[in-house]
């Protein structure tokens, strides 16, 4: 009799056991409806067998509350974890790849070749300016003049103003030669004096200038030189002195000057200018002054030989009476 309990107990726990086998059966199939790492951490709470104490003696017992599909919720499969929201586009937002620093802005560095030519000199006064030239540590050659170089076709005109403030004297003294240079940043302009010894006078037998300058929309080059000249002439230990001259160099261009006065060789021991020879230009025409004074003496005469004519007749017609 004493062995009835104890084979009872053993069948309750054997039937204990067999149920919590069943359950963990029943439970698996929900388990795999859910994702896996989301369900691993809820497992250990399931193993609840420790729950069932020396009490299961009792039929009420079979712990189907111990099947709590409380252990099997799907809260904690919550999608937080996985929340998209961890995913935002923030971070790969397009304001760092803006297209600013790819403007068009820099690669319009087509200005510089396409560069408009300088504007022309405009209208002023011509100034003239002082040039001189050292040989020997003595001055050998003086000028005073405005310079301009000037074009004038029938389908162009244009002027260039030489600034004596921008421009340097170049050249040389020899016995019977002389070279004046004015150099300036558009070009140069250059004077060969020449001593005759035979005629004992001075003067020019070459001109020639380079102009890099648009004159006109034709062309920014301009060369002129010519060497078969015969200008400022003037007496040795004279100066040459003119008020205002143009030399044709060709191709309609001109170089003009203006306010002239220079003199090359033999000087005066006080470095100024010899006494002037001035150009035709500048010499007094007195044909015109002549010509009104003989016409207005001829009107004298005749005026005088009418009045004595008419009187005589007045003279006689008296007598008659």
């Amino acid at each position: 009799m004493k062995r009835a309990p104890v084979f009872i107990f053993m069948a309750c726990c054997a039937i204990s056991v067999l149920s919590l086998a069943e359950n963990e059966k029943q439970s698996k199939p929900s388990a795999t409806m859910s994702p896996a790492g989301a369900f691993v951490s809820t497992t250990p709470k399931s193993t609840t067998p420790k729950s069932t104490t020396t009490k299961p003696t009792t039929p009420k017992s079979t712990t189907p509350k111990s099947t709590t599909p409380k252990s099997t919720t799907p809260k904690s499969t919550t999608t937080k974890p996985t929340t998209p929201k961890s995913t935002t586009t923030k971070p790969t937002t397009t304001k760092p790849t803006t297209t600013k620093p790819t403007t068009t802005k820099p690669t319009t560095t087509t200005k510089p070749t396409t560069l408009p030519p300088p504007k022309p000199t405009p209208s002023a006064n011509l100034t003239g300016g002082n040039y001189t030239l050292m040989s020997n540590k003595k001055l050998c050659l003086m000028a005073q003049m405005a310079l301009q170089i000037r074009l004038a076709t029938a389908k162009a005109n244009g002027t260039f103003i030489i600034q004596p403030n921008l421009t340097k004297t170049d050249g040389g003294c020899q016995e019977t030669k002389a070279n004046l240079t004015l150099v300036f940043k558009e070009g140069y302009i250059t004077f060969m004096f020449n001593k005759s010894a035979a005629e004992n006078t001075v003067y020019v037998d070459a001109l020639s200038f380079s102009l890099s300058y648009p004159l006109s929309k034709e062309g920014n080059e301009y060369k002129a030189t010519n060497k078969s000249v015969h200008l400022f002439t003037a007496k040795v230990g004279r100066s040459y002195s003119c008020r205002a001259e143009s030399v044709y160099m060709g191709n309609g261009l001109y170089l003009d000057v203006n306010q002239d006065r220079m003199q090359a060789f033999n000087l005066t021991t006080s470095n100024e200018f010899g006494p002037p020879d001035h150009c035709v230009a500048d010499h007094s025409d007195y044909r015109v002054a002549i010509a009104v004074g003989v016409t207005l003496l001829v009107l004298i005469i005749i005026v005088v030989v009418a009045y004595l004519l008419g009187r005589k007749k007045r003279a006689d017609g008296y007598q008659s009476l």
